[in-house]
C-alpha cells in the first residue's frame, strides 16, 4: 500500500471519529490498568459491568490489595480467567504500593514488570493514559492491518513496528483506537461489512464483500 492511500485511510477515520477512545470505562490510570488486565479474552462490556461494581469499593492499589484475591474474585468472577487475573492484579497492586508510591508508571519497562502486564497492555496504558503514540496490536488491529494491506505482518510485533513506521505522525496517537473500532464493528473477522466501510475503495483485500450497485431503471 502506498503512502497516499494510508494517509487517506486515516484522514477518513479521523473525519468520522475525531476524538476516539477506549470503550473501557475508567477515570484514572490505575482504573484503566485494572480494566485492561481484565479485558484479556473478555469483552469490554463484560469488564465494564464488573468494574462498575468494583471501582466504587476499590479503585486504588492499596484498596484493591486489601481486598485480596478472594475479595477481588467476588467482583470479577463473571469474567473469563478471573482466578489468574485476580492473582496477577493483587500482585501488581503490591508492586505499585511498594515500588511506585501507588502510581502507575509511565515507562514501558516498569509497566511490563507488573504481573499480568505484557507488551500489548503496556501499550494501551502508555497510549490511553499517558498520551504516547504507541500501537497495541490486538486481534482486531492484526486483522485489519493484514486484510487491508495497511501493514501486513506475520506476528503481532511485526505489525506493531510496521504500523508505527508507516502511519503518518499526525495520526499515530489515535490510530490504535481507530483501527480497533474499525475491526470490531466494520472489518469483522467472519463477515466484514465492506458495503458499509468508509475505506473500502482504498482497501486491498481481494475478498471484499462490497454490496452490489442498485439496479438501473430504464426510462423509455
Amino acid at each position: 500500500m502506498n503512502p497516499g492511500k494510508r494517509r487517506e485511510i486515516f484522514s477518513r477515520l479521523r473525519a468520522a471519529n475525531p476524538h476516539p477512545t477506549t470503550e473501557l470505562e475508567y477515570t484514572t490510570p490505575f482504573e484503566l490498568l485494572v480494566a485492561v488486565v481484565l479485558s484479556a479474552q473478555a469483552t469490554d462490556k463484560g469488564v465494564n459491568l464488573a468494574t462498575r461494581r468494583l471501582f466504587p469499593v476499590a479503585n486504588t492499589p492499596a484498596a484493591l490489595y486489601t481486598l485480596g484475591e478472594a475479595g477481588l474474585t467476588d467482583y470479577i468472577k463473571t469474567i473469563g480467567l478471573y482466578k489468574s487475573k485476580a492473582k496477577h492484579l493483587i500482585a501488581a497492586c503490591r508492586m505499585l504500593v511498594e515500588q511506585h508510591d501507588s502510581q502507575v508508571p509511565a515507562e514501558r519497562a516498569a509497566l511490563e514488570a507488573l504481573p499480568g502486564v505484557g507488551r500489548k497492555t503496556a501499550n494501551v496504558i502508555l497510549n490511553t493514559a499517558f498520551g504516547q503514540p504507541t500501537m497495541a496490536v490486538d486481534t482486531h488491529i492484526f486483522r485489519v492491518a493484514n486484510r487491508t494491506g495497511l501493514a501486513p505482518g506475520k506476528t503481532v510485533l511485526e505489525v506493531e513496528k510496521k504500523l508505527l513506521r508507516v502511519i503518518p505522525a499526525e495520526f499515530r496517537l489515535d490510530a490504535h483506537h481507530w483501527l480497533i473500532l474499525h475491526g470490531r464493528y466494520v472489518c469483522q473477522a467472519r463477515k466484514p461489512k465492506c458495503g458499509e466501510c468508509l475505506i473500502a475503495d482504498l482497501c486491498e483485500f481481494k475478498g471484499k464483500l462490497v454490496a452490489p450497485a442498485p439496479p438501473r431503471t430504464l426510462r423509455g
